[in-house]
């Protein structure tokens, strides 16, 4: 197909070209700078013009050193051939729909002096025609570069003949272009009639809506503002056809593009050259620790809790599923933290561990790990909140005689989580009937020998004792099999188990001795319990919902208690006490709780964990989770296809 140029230059004469490019649209700048007739819109015999195109009629500016020289004509010069050519298979009203916007275009409208998008009221001498393209000029002008302004006499240029030019030498060119080529294209392509032509309009428009939507009016009050938070890239070599970069300049300033690459909270670099992260303060901008970042993941301040005790009694076997357990059907979200005390845990404490990496998923990581002989502690947290956390330290007691003999003691595990302390223990208190006074001396034993926290800081130091290890974190819970009973003899406790209504479970804990105690002041003290709605916990037949019904015949008693303690009142929030009855594999029903825990904002001074959790252990579960599945899929698809029976 012959190039726009080379139909330009071998198939009109100069004159001739001039004539055909500019009819009804170009003035001819002769010596009395008059049109002439080729100039002339060209009328039908009813008188009406067909051109829409009016004339003009411009007078040259003369030169300054020649006052008395007659003007020059004014002969613009053709633009260079354009860089993209048009495939004809697009669908040309689409394509004259379509609007981009070149990186020189960016450029003009970056400085307020776009020539056809400004403002009609500050440019009293631009052209109807040109401050309004027509529906019927090609969108080809995108595709041209800048074109050259045409000057006149030595002292003078025609500026309007470089703001209104692109337009009317892209139809020409278009025209020429198509008849030049018979039979090619489409005979939409080679229709340049104007239909629908656009009443001129008014030079002294004023309306406030045409400038705003414009939007590089100068005198708009949001125009200032715009082009200072506009990004350029000045030397952009993208197309005009190409998409841009986000950054390339768009209506959107750089404070609202934060959000149109992802949800993450944008990270200043000022912050990140002035913070040191050694040692910082509550009110420093930019802390890990601090309130910015405490409102990304807790808006209201407040973090979901659960907490869980059970004694395994050393069974080997674990349930078929811990769903019931961990997740319980009365809570419609998971948690953020999970934390699991075992008393007489299982003999393969890691399997024990896998499991419940299984159940929880590949959203929680293993925190920490901790063991006192059959005592297991595991904290399990959302692995997005991670790297709020402290280092996790441990420590244990052991309340026999024998240190040896680990099965009664105490195991503490405390971290910081941005600005809260937490203490979790776990024990396994003396057992026995009438042992109070022992299940007593093992509470003291255990306040006083709990050597936490270590390295981490403490919080509020002034409120902190030396002598109760409660004392020294905001938050504390402590839970476990505390053996304490139900007294009164197994009798009485049975007549109120086998009421034929509801369990009046506040009658059955007037006899239980931990509630008497803590009311004496002896033990726990500061600590609270939430209500209890559920059956008594011990002592059940293994795989049975009947209680002990062995030679011994154990009186039915609470003795899995889950208690808090905080420093400020009414930071925590106990949301679910219960007992899960599902689980039958031992002669105890795990108990937990679900809690909504206030947390405050942090120093960064605060040794961090630095994101570290049990990898190793992480992969196991998301590969038992994958096989059970593709398990569960193959034992389906086995069943659906035994179902069909096939004829042959």
């Amino acid at each position: 197909m012959p190039s726009k140029s080379a139909c330009l230059r071998h198939t009109e004469a100069p004159g001739q070209l001039e004539g055909r490019m500019f009819q009804g649209q170009l003035p001819n700048t002769d010596k009395n700078l008059t049109p002439t007739a080729s100039s002339l819109p060209a009328t039908d015999p009813r008188g009406s013009e067909t051109n829409p195109m009016p004339p003009f009629s411009i007078q040259a500016k003369p030169s300054n050193q020649n006052s008395q020289a007659k003007a020059k004509p004014v002969t613009p010069q053709l633009p260079m051939r354009p860089k993209l050519e048009r495939t004809l298979s697009l669908d040309d009203k689409g394509w004259r729909r379509r609007r981009f916007q070149g990186s020189q275009e960016d450029l003009t409208i970056q400085n307020g002096t776009s020539p056809c998008r400004g403002s009609m009221q500050d440019s009293p001498a631009q052209s109807p025609a040109c401050s309004r393209p027509l529906p019927c000029l090609s969108t080809s002008l995108q595709e041209i570069p800048k074109p050259r302004r045409a000057t006149g006499s030595e002292g003078g240029s025609t500026s309007l003949w470089s703001d209104c030019l692109p337009g009317m030498i892209s139809t020409s060119l278009d025209l020429l272009h198509r008849e030049a080529t018979p039979g090619g294209g489409s005979p939409k392509l080679a229709s340049l009639h104007a239909t629908h032509t656009p009443p001129p309009m008014d030079l002294n428009i004023a309306s406030s809506s045409l400038r705003t939507a414009n939007k590089v009016d100068p005198e708009h009050a949001d125009y200032k503002h715009r082009m200072q938070t506009r990004l350029v890239r000045a030397h952009s070599s993208l197309g005009p056809s190409r998409p841009r970069s986000p950054l390339a300049g768009d209506d959107h300033s750089i404070h609202s593009a934060r959000s149109s690459f992802s949800l993450l909270a944008p990270i200043r670099t000022k912050d990140i050259r002035s913070r040191s992260y050694l040692e910082g303060s509550l009110m420093a901008s930019g802390a890990l620790l601090g309130a910015d970042e405490l409102a990304r993941y807790f808006p209201d301040r407040n973090m979901a809790l659960f907490v869980a005790t059970w004694n395994m009694q050393g069974q080997k076997e674990l349930p078929a599923s811990l769903d019931e357990f961990l997740l319980p059907t009365e809570a419609d979200y998971t948690q953020d933290l999970y934390v699991i005390g075992v008393q007489e845990g299982c003999s393969d404490r890691r399997e024990w561990e896998t499991r419940l990496q299984e159940t929880l998923g590949p959203q929680y990581v293993l925190l920490s790990s901790a063991a006192h002989g059959v005592l297991y502690m595991s904290l399990f947290i959302r692995r997005d909140l991670i790297w709020f956390c402290s280092e996790v330290e441990c420590s244990t007691v052991t309340t026999r005689i024998v240190s040896q003999i680990k099965t009664k003691g105490a195991l503490g595990v405390s971290f910081t989580f941005f600005g809260t302390s937490f203490l979790f223990i776990t024990s396994h208190f003396t057992s026995g009937d009438g042992k109070v006074a022992e299940r007593l001396l093992d509470y003291s034993r255990t306040i006083q020998a709990l050597a936490l926290p270590r390295n981490v800081p403490d919080t509020n130091p002034y409120r902190s004792s030396a002598g109760d290890v409660t004392t020294r974190f905001d938050e504390v819970f402590w839970f476990g099999d505390f053996n304490f009973r139900l007294s009164g003899g197994r009798v009485a406790v049975e007549a109120f188990l086998k009421q034929d209504s509801e369990v009046d479970v506040l009658a059955l804990l007037q006899h239980d001795q931990l509630t008497r105690e803590m009311k004496k002041g002896s033990i726990f003290r500061g600590f609270e319990e939430a209500e209890i709605h559920f059956l008594p916990s011990y002592k059940f037949d293994i795989g049975k919902d009947t209680y002990d019904s062995t030679s011994k015949q154990r009186t039915p008693s609470y003795t899995d208690r889950i208690l808090y303690k905080s420093r400020h009142k009414g930071d925590i929030c106990p949301m679910k006490y219960s007992s899960c009855p599902e689980i039958k594999t031992s002669d105890h029903r795990p108990v937990y709780g679900l809690f909504r825990v206030k947390v405050r904002p942090g120093r960064d001074n605060i040794p961090l964990a630095a994101g570290k959790f049990d990898r190793e252990l992480y992969l196991i579960g998301i590969k038992r989770r994958i096989s059970k599945e593709l398990q569960k899929q193959q034992t389906m698809k086995n069943q659906s296809s035994s179902a069909v029976c096939t004829v042959s």
